[in-house]
């Protein structure tokens, strides 16, 4: 029943939000969505309990940023349960995407994911964002339930290039933590996020560099 459920959400969700993915892509982000449920009695992945809210709260909630991904490399910080990460890597298999995460049973959950649905353009990262050095920095770095913007761009501000972006993933638009934002960063623009079967707002902020003019 949950399955069918499931479905229907999602066939109609994603026709709500003008996006056509292939009865392939679909059954994916079930089948991610299933791993998500199993695994969260367990291991506390995310707040979402009710199973009729998971479609629209986690699938279709993580694919309404899909128009700003726009790097061939996302870093996705504070991955959690691979939301937005995973469900973006599922429907964007020619783009790579790393979740970093330091929770040790959620960066499990990643790599059973990865693992499970044979998603060969994922890399899990176990670790604090302060202690991560890649080899080159980040186009862009997505954020969901994270962390407050001060504290995302304190800890994540070296592993963005510097004409990067933050991708940073929130419910009201956040004006006290807009005016938290140190010097040296800005909100270069705010996008309202409309997601079908989620009540309340939603809002994308891509956070840049001052010195950037967009």
């Amino acid at each position: 029943m949950t399955q069918t459920l499931w479905q229907r959400q999602l066939r109609e969700g994603l026709a709500a939000m003008q996006l056509s993915l292939s009865e392939t892509r679909q059954q994916e982000l079930l089948a991610f969505l299933s791993l998500l449920n199993k695994w969260n009695k367990a291991y506390n992945l995310t707040a979402v309990r009710n199973e009729g809210e998971m479609v629209s709260r986690q699938l279709l909630d993580s694919l309404s940023i899909l128009p700003w991904v726009t790097t061939e490399h996302l870093l996705d910080v504070g991955a959690g349960g691979g939301l937005p990460g995973i469900p973006l890597a599922i429907v964007l298999p020619e783009k790579h995407f790393t979740l970093l995460d330091s929770n040790g049973k959620k960066t499990r959950f990643l790599n059973q994911c990865v693992l499970e649905l044979g998603l060969k353009n994922v890399d899990v990262v176990h670790g604090r964002a302060e202690d991560c050095k890649p080899e080159q920095p980040f186009s862009q770095v997505s954020s969901r339930a994270f962390t407050a913007l001060d504290n995302l761009v304190d800890w994540c501000g070296d592993l963005l290039a510097i004409e990067g972006s933050f991708l940073a993933m929130k419910g009201q638009y956040p004006d006290d933590e807009v005016a938290a934002l140190p010097a040296g960063w800005q909100v270069s623009s705010s996008h309202s996020l409309e997601v079908p079967g989620v009540g309340g707002e939603r809002h994308l902020l891509v956070v840049t560099k001052a010195e950037q003019s967009r």
